[in-house]
């Protein structure tokens, strides 16, 4: 490969590769629903400090066009600095299109924020509010986070916008330890068409003579290959990559999650890989601003580190960042965002990074009595022996969701670990309060429910009634 600092021509991007490279290309693609693009330029981004003023000054930059999509934007001292940014482009004429999550903005964003930003121009669209004819629809959520500039530049982060991720230096707050990217060349028309993929969903799509580019009008930018897997709303394409690359790697996995709920196959592929003498690290937070998924992911450790797996707890403050590397070579950014890199520079940067993370981190082993505990001392950098796995090693895989757990403690099909003893505590007395609810007042329990259902057959009718029609046009 050319060095990145001197992007390759055309015609080295296109040269041809060989028969075993091919058959793993499509492989890959088949896995990932998304072709390898070749020629861009991918830079990693650390925390709110490299990733906004990144944003702000790409923003600021746009001549045609910018596509922002995020889960959560704050109408916060950090939002405000994007609102400002936002609204002086679409003053000036620039299209500005913006998709916010509805649950992600309930509680942190005014109405006044996006009135504003409507006001100056820009075109907003709310992923999945309530509706009348979906009951349950706005389970369904919309956690990208991407910006598009002018078909030129593009961000993949898993960085909302406020000020957790910022932090306060005045009030010694350190910024949320993130982790993002910038992309330049021919994958970031994919970007776009990501975006107007959830842009039409939402409402009337984007015109084709705004998307009429395509990859090979986009100049190369570098040499770094990548799939742009557009997984949201469905991560599928995701799970399925995640699943190839632990099932090939021979060297190293290295994951980092701030919400890790592994499924039991995702799981057993982590413990074979680690088995097979791959060297399988999980980093997640001890703090989490979501404290049940701490709770449900500490359930599944005694398992994963029966199998060989070490887990470290990044000791700093929230650690939201979402990584995977293995080998040296695939390297993704993001769970329910946009891309994977196969690229040995970008996934030599993750893993120096993930070092140093690992360097401000506890490692979780197992003690007497077979107790997940923190170790004593820094974490171990090199390649661990791994030791064989239990039935507690295949009980516990399968208890990182709440339900399995709970199903597992009812029917009694297989053997519980202590680390779950606080679910079954949180769930046990959930219940409990249901039913002395439901015992005593029986109206608070069945008015919801009748609503509820209600709701749910109104919504039918009002869906059969609409493919009735369509079929008598």
């Amino acid at each position: 490969m050319t060095n990145p600092s001197h992007p390759a021509s055309r015609e080295q991007v296109d040269k041809p590769i060989t028969p075993l490279r091919a058959l793993a290309d499509r492989a890959f693609s088949r896995a990932a629903g998304a072709p390898l693009i070749l020629g861009n330029k991918v830079s990693v981004l650390r925390d709110a400090t490299e990733n906004y003023p990144a944003w702000l000054e790409a923003i600021r930059s746009a001549k045609s066009r910018i596509y922002f999509e995020n889960y959560i934007i704050r109408s916060d001292v950090i939002g405000d600095q994007f609102a400002e940014a936002l609204a002086a482009k679409a003053r000036q004429g620039v299209r500005v299109r913006l998709i916010y999550d509805w649950l992600g903005a309930l509680g942190a964003t005014s109405n006044r924020f996006w009135k504003s930003l409507r006001q100056a121009g820009a075109e907003i669209r709310c992923c999945n509010p309530p509706r009348l004819d979906s009951p349950l629809g706005w389970l369904s959520r919309d956690h990208r986070k991407m910006i598009s500039v002018d078909s030129r530049i593009a961000f993949i982060s898993g960085l909302c916008v406020g000020h957790r991720w910022a932090g306060d230096p005045l009030r010694n707050i350190e910024p949320w330890r993130d982790t993002g990217v910038v992309i330049e060349g021919p994958a970031v028309v994919d970007i776009d068409q990501a975006f107007a993929t959830m842009w039409a969903a939402l409402g009337s799509p984007i015109s084709e003579e705004e998307l009429r580019y395509e990859r090979k009008t986009i100049p190369v930018a570098g040499d770094v290959a990548l799939r742009i897997v557009a997984s949201v709303p469905n991560i599928a394409g995701v799970y399925r990559l995640d699943q190839l690359i632990a099932a090939i790697a021979r060297r190293s996995i290295w994951l980092a999650d701030a919400y890790f709920v592994g499924t039991t196959s995702y799981v057993e592929a982590l413990k074979a890989a680690a088995q097979d003498g791959v060297d399988v690290r999980l980093l997640v937070p001890r703090a989490s601003d979501i404290p049940v998924i701490r709770a449900v992911s500490r359930a599944g450790f005694r398992g994963l580190l029966e199998g060989g797996v070490r887990i470290f707890e990044w000791e700093g403050p929230m650690m939201h960042a979402k990584t995977s590397v293995a080998d040296g070579r695939w390297a993704r950014v993001g769970s329910t965002n946009l891309n994977i890199a196969e690229d040995e520079r970008f996934s030599q940067k993750l893993e120096n990074m993930y070092l140093q993370d690992l360097a401000h981190s506890v490692e979780i082993v197992l003690r007497d009595k077979r107790k997940v505990r923190p170790a004593s001392g820094r974490p171990r950098i090199g390649p661990l022996q791994t030791t064989a796995s239990g039935s507690a090693g295949r009980a516990a895989a399968g208890v990182l969701r709440i339900g399995n757990a709970v199903g597992a403690a009812i029917t009694n099909h297989r053997v519980l670990g202590p680390a779950e003893a606080k679910i079954m505590f949180a769930v046990a007395w959930l219940l409990v309060l249901l039913t002395v609810v439901a015992t005593l007042w029986p109206r608070v329990v069945a008015l919801p429910l009748a609503v509820l259902g209600g709701w749910a057959a109104i919504s039918l009718l009002v869906k059969a009634y609409r493919l009735h029609s369509m079929r008598n046009e």
